[in-house]
């Protein structure tokens, strides 16, 4: 299986890799939503789409309202960031993601949730 680990900040990408390919699972990298859009665009074989909100060029929400309405895909995300609030965390989720982690966070709660959206979708 395949995850796409989206968000601009190095220390971020390298835990979640860490914590995923411990997991067993491929990782794809990007730091920025238009970089993962395109990836997303042409690639059908990503099974889950790990995105951080607060990014350049794309963010992680425009990222989800991509994914979702553009290009229809119903891939699993979990929409990760700083930010704890609940107007935060219900955007997120009313606009397609499946789930949402704010950082920091316990990398076995990564891998729950991670176990948790794929089961369910």
């Amino acid at each position: 299986m395949k995850i796409l680990i989206c968000d601009d900040d190095p220390m971020t990408i390298r835990t979640i890799e860490f914590q995923v390919k411990k997991d067993g699972y491929e990782v794809i990298k990007t730091v920025n939503g238009r970089e993962a859009s395109k990836i997303l665009a042409d690639n059908e074989d990503i099974d889950l789409l790990i995105v951080d909100v607060y990014m350049p060029m794309m963010n992680g929400l425009e990222l989800v309202t991509y994914v979702r309405n553009t290009l229809l895909r119903t891939i699993p995300i979990i929409v990760i960031s700083r930010a704890n609030s609940k107007d935060g965390i219900d955007e997120a989720i009313e606009l397609g993601a499946n789930a949402f982690l704010t950082k920091p966070f316990e990398l076995e709660d990564l891998s729950n949730k991670i176990k948790e959206v794929l089961k369910a979708s």
